[in-house]
């Protein structure tokens, strides 16, 4: 960023060494302009630092949340196998649904993901029985 600055000021240099002065509307307008560009170098160089600060401050959040997943899912207790791949009828896209769906009593049914049409979890019976527990 900082050749933004140089430039700037190799401008005001030039200017000065040509010896424009606000006498004239020229040398007015010429003045303005640079001092206009040296308020956009110094304020592009503004953002650069923050950005930078920023980046520091992204990068140690990170670093930490990176810590805490692998904290977190290096414990034991976490079950690997409490979803269950469900192929959709309609799209043939596999799902994965909670185990704790199919424990349900009630025929239940869902929505797919890929899609929008409704999975449902529970099939029918195949016997005649009312009081059939299959």
């Amino acid at each position: 960023m900082n050749i933004v600055k140089e430039r700037v000021s190799y401008l005001k240099g030039l200017a000065d060494g040509l010896g424009i002065n606000e006498d004239t509307k020229e040398g007015k307008l010429l003045i303005a302009i640079i001092d206009v560009l040296d308020e956009i170098a110094e304020e592009i160089d503004r953002i650069y630092g923050e950005q930078a600060d920023l980046e520091e401050y992204v990068d140690a959040i990170d670093e930490d949340l990176t810590r805490l997943e692998d904290e977190l899912y290096e414990d034991d207790d976490y079950e690997d196998d409490a979803f269950v791949e469900v192929e959709c009828p309609h799209c043939n896209e596999k799902i994965f649904l909670d185990k704790e769906v199919f424990e349900d009593e009630e025929e239940e049914e869902i929505i797919c993901p890929n899609c929008n049409e409704p999975i449902f979890i529970k099939e029918e019976c195949e016997c005649d029985s009312e009081d059939c527990n299959c």
